[in-house]
């Protein structure tokens, strides 16, 4: 079933424009896009390993650039993109408790969710909406993206021809636990 979409992404993976894409959909995804950059970081590695590290710091840096309008959405648009991001995942009744959350552990939310399945646009737009500290927060989403990145770029890169043969074999399962693990994060965030 998955398979059309998987040769697919393995060959998009080559084109000359790959990482230009890979930069679209990392920025997207840290301010208002709901497919994570993962997509297309773990067979761009499969195809291109020699490459894993920069793979890895172009998908990190246009996170963090989207993580920076994600804030700016948070701290200057709530009252428009904002409010309408908060509607789109129902977090409306939780903003007071995030924001509780964010007076004590703002520090340890960004780093510890910018390596889960949890949208990281939810908390680049909340940590602008309770003016989180701008350049701590970049410092801290530049090290939560860039070990989430790098570790999965380093993993592949050094396992990658079994881990790529593993997943072939697997590839039905695999596409349902990633989506299951996509859908856990946004079911999560309703929960949290």
């Amino acid at each position: 079933m998955f398979r059309p979409m998987y040769d697919w992404v393995l060959r998009m993976a080559h084109h000359r424009h790959a990482l230009r894409s890979l930069a679209v959909v990392s920025f997207a995804e840290s301010s208002f896009f709901p497919i994570p950059p993962d997509v297309m970081v773990v067979p761009m590695v499969l195809a291109r390993r020699e490459q894993a590290y920069l793979i890895a710091t172009v998908c990190t840096v246009a996170s963090v650039i989207g993580g920076m309008f994600g804030y700016a959405i948070g701290y200057y648009l709530m009252e428009s993109i904002g409010q309408w991001l908060v509607q789109l995942y129902h977090m409306e009744t939780k903003i007071e408790a995030l924001r509780h959350g964010y007076d004590q552990y703002g520090a340890a939310i960004i780093l510890l969710k910018g390596l889960t399945p949890i949208p990281f646009k939810l908390v680049t737009i909340a940590s602008g909406l309770f003016h989180f500290n701008f350049p701590l927060f970049v410092l801290l989403a530049t090290i939560t993206r860039a070990a989430r990145f790098f570790i999965i770029a380093a993993l592949l890169k050094r396992f990658g021809e079994p881990v790529q043969a593993f997943i072939e074999k697997r590839l039905n399962l695999f596409a349902w636990g990633f989506l299951i693990l996509l859908v856990g994060g946004f079911a999560a965030v309703t929960l949290i």
